[in-house]
């Protein structure tokens, strides 16, 4: 299907030109029909699927369809993503969309100007991206108001249960304008039930689809997985980045002080990295995606903020470090490669520490992972050894000093809590997230 066989109004067009697109992804196909006519949608879809355009030119060319009312300080319309990566993302797609059409579109999220956001908010807006926290901070300060909303998307919605999120996000459809007065969207990697109960009990009967599941992107990427001890990694990793010098990698680690080092030993052997966590100012994050996207930095060392909501294009290498222990994780790490219909190939490092969760992942993926024999020659000897720098040793209860072990498991350095393993299926017990309102 093309998008000139679609009822979309020329200036959206225009920006779908401008954007490069003639043919419909699969997503785009099933969803924008029923979109298109103002049915509320809920897909099964992730990112690299094309699911942004879907929503956004569905939106654009409703806001062109229908007249506009007096908003007062309403938004038309309304996009909530769990992260700023992500709200990054479908700010740009969204200007590159709408810009022929003039809406005024805003992005805010945490880590940026926030008087800045806050005013440019005030003065009015066609439509709101952003985060729960940072949304419901302006709504709290009535900066704007969610009663004239006219269209609601709800990006990754199983992802803002996994972050805690849901909380703010019902906060904020209890004040939107009832269920039948506005036009809903959701899309979600997985569909489980509490998704499906979100659909049901803010939505207004739902057409359900359900397209390229993250298991089909499992399907289509090369996978291997190499059983190594904790003191062989760093020696097999390194080799490995030497037999593939052209590459372009993300490895990700289970624990911040994990990355940290490994960041540093990388530098120290020949290889320029960078380390993505939680942590991370939004201008540092934002100048380090830049330069990875641009092949500048061609090595991204990563805890699991990065596994999600990052369309990168171009990365031939997805490295597990560590391998995860939530089969899920697993699947959105090796969805940042082979996207858009390119090859790409998951290297997973089994060690002692995280070996056991590897019957999980292969039941939950539903098929094997060919396992390769370590031979002497893939492990580099002699390399450059660092220590962890002053000042990143963490300060425990009573004032005492804890240093970061060998394998990295100082207090207060996990970017996520473990799964419990009594509880399987069930949602993990939430202490903290990555995105705090008003952050």
């Amino acid at each position: 299907m093309r998008f000139n066989e679609l009822n979309i109004p020329e200036p959206v067009l225009e920006g779908i030109r401008t954007a490069g697109f003639t043919e419909c992804t699969p997503v785009q196909a099933i969803t924008l029909p029923a979109a298109l006519q103002g049915r509320d949608i809920t897909a099964q879809a992730q990112t690299g699927t094309g699911k942004t355009a879907a929503f956004l030119v569905a939106v654009f060319s409703r806001m062109l369809s229908l007249p506009a009312h007096d908003q007062g300080n309403s938004p038309r319309a309304l996009v909530i993503a769990p992260t700023r990566e992500l709200v990054v993302q479908i700010d740009a797609e969204a200007k590159v969309l709408g810009t022929p059409a003039g809406f005024r579109i805003l992005p805010v999220y945490g880590g940026i100007d926030y008087d800045k956001q806050r005013t440019e908010l005030s003065r009015g807006v066609d439509m709101l991206i952003g985060t729960p926290g940072r949304l419901i901070d302006y709504l709290k300060q009535k900066v704007y108001s969610l009663k004239k909303t006219e269209f609601l998307v709800i990006d990754e919605a199983d992802r803002m249960f996994d972050m805690g999120f849901i909380a703010d996000l019902r906060f904020m459809l209890r004040r939107m304008a009832p269920y039948d007065k506005r036009q809903s969207m959701l899309f979600s990697a997985t569909l489980s039930h509490r998704v499906l109960e979100l659909c049901y009990e803010h939505m207004n009967n739902p057409e359900l689809f359900s397209v390229t599941p993250e298991q089909m992107t499992v399907e289509v990427v090369e996978q291997e997985l190499y059983h190594v001890g904790k003191e062989e990694k760093f020696g097999f990793l390194l080799g490995f980045l030497r037999r593939n010098a052209d590459g372009h990698f993300i490895i990700f680690c289970n624990m911040k002080s994990t990355a940290e080092k490994l960041q540093l030993l990388l530098n120290a052997n020949g290889f320029v990295s960078e380390a993505l966590t939680g942590d991370i100012d939004q201008k540092k994050r934002m100048k380090i995606l830049s330069r990875f996207k641009d092949g500048s930095l061609s090595v991204l060392v990563a805890t699991d903020v990065a596994s999600r909501g990052l369309h990168i294009d171009g990365v031939t290498h997805v490295i597990n470090y560590d391998l995860p222990q939530d089969a899920e994780d697993y699947v959105h790490r090796i969805g940042r490669t082979a996207r858009a219909g390119a090859g790409g190939k998951a290297i997973s490092l089994a060690c002692e520490d995280y070996v056991l969760s590897f019957p999980d992942i292969e039941e939950y993926i539903k098929q094997k992972i060919p396992v390769i024999p370590v031979t002497d020659e893939m492990i580099a000897t002699g390399y450059k050894r660092v220590s962890r720098p002053r000042g990143k040793d963490q300060v425990g209860r009573g004032g005492k000093t804890q240093h970061a072990s060998s394998s990295g498991r100082s207090s207060g350095q996990r970017d996520r809590k473990r799964r419990p393993q009594g509880n399987r299926g069930q949602a993990p017990h939430k202490t903290a997230r990555e995105e705090k309102p008003g952050a």
